[in-house]
């Protein structure tokens, strides 16, 4: 946060129907005056639309086609109940459906998931900076379900040029005790505070956040695996 302590959260507004080959960076220039510092969190959707990872779906059996590009992004089925598949993608991400996902596509069409969410986040956050010689951070967002908890938030799947993670480890909390464990996820808090002005049915797919801690900006290209927790430390798998 600022030295206030305030962040504020702007949704970015007027942009355009995303079509294969846009730039996500001059379609979000074109609408915002971007500032040193700015968080650009993205929605996957644009991202995918923009890398033609769009697919169309068989007119003769859709539902049959969309199951087989679930299992086609899948690296691993963790479970399955009816036409719900819970799937571990190529990321790392336990998801619903490998992330294949019919909302804010065209009938008939399906969006994957990008390819590499942490090098798109860094296309579009060298392209800001090389146009606007600023610095700025991009998070690429996804809506996710939670194990045990009802309701879906929006959670990061793709970052640049912010921490992942803030590790809190050796610090001491407000009464003075020595934090051991406590690691805060950045990107995941962002991506869910975002959301809030981005909502599904607003068609706005990008906000900026300003206020950030400036420590929390890096150069060093740490991306999305550093929330991913490793299977030997996962009690569930």
């Amino acid at each position: 946060m600022n030295e206030n302590g305030n962040l504020v959260i702007i949704p970015v507004k007027g942009i355009k129907e995303v079509q294969k080959g846009d730039e996500i960076a001059d379609l979000i220039i074109d609408q915002i005056e971007l500032k040193n510092g700015d968080v650009i969190v993205v929605t996957q959707k644009i991202v995918s639309k923009a890398e033609g990872a769009v697919v169309k779906l068989d007119s003769l059996d859709p539902a049959a086609h969309k199951r087989q590009v679930v299992l086609d992004e899948s690296k691993r089925i963790v479970r399955q109940r009816g036409d719900l598949i819970i799937s571990e993608t190529r990321h790392g991400f336990i998801c619903a459906n490998a992330g294949v996902d019919l909302s804010n596509v065209p009938n008939g069409y399906v969006a994957k998931l990008p390819v590499d969410s942490d090098k798109s986040a860094y296309r579009i956050k060298m392209k800001i900076e090389n146009k606007l010689l600023i610095k700025v951070a991009v998070i690429i967002t996804d809506t996710f379900g939670r194990p045990w908890r009802k309701g879906l938030t929006d959670v990061a799947i793709g970052v640049a040029g912010i921490l992942p993670i803030l590790d809190l480890k050796g610090t001491k909390d407000s009464l003075g005790k020595d934090l051991v464990v406590t690691e805060v996820c950045i990107v995941d808090e962002l991506a869910a505070a975002a959301e809030l002005v981005m909502n599904k049915s607003s068609s706005i797919p990008v906000a900026v956040i300003r206020g950030i801690d400036p420590e929390w900006f890096i150069e060093s290209p740490r991306g999305i695996s550093e929330i991913v927790r490793e299977p030997a430390d996962d009690l569930f798998r």
